[in-house]
């Protein structure tokens, strides 16, 4: 059974540690390779969502529109 899914960036990779730790401990179950395979994934897409929105702010995508609401006030006065 897949647990629910992680709501921050901080549970989506405490998870992704718990299943690498899972899988490395040595002969995991196989019948919990899949499930944990399937959060895994679900937990990486999460966290890399969040990387990727951290970045475009870092990239100034966010500076652009501020940029933009001063050039409309300056070009009203």
């Amino acid at each position: 059974m897949t647990e629910p899914q992680p709501t921050s960036y901080r549970e989506a990779y405490a998870r992704l540690s718990r299943i690498a730790a899972e899988l490395e401990s040595g002969e995991p179950d196989l019948d919990r390779v899949l499930p944990l395979l399937e959060d895994a994934r679900a937990a990486y897409a999460q966290c890399r969502e969040r990387i990727e929105a951290v970045r475009a702010v870092l990239a100034g995508d966010w500076a652009d529109d501020s940029d933009a609401d001063e050039t409309d006030t300056d070009d009203a006065e």
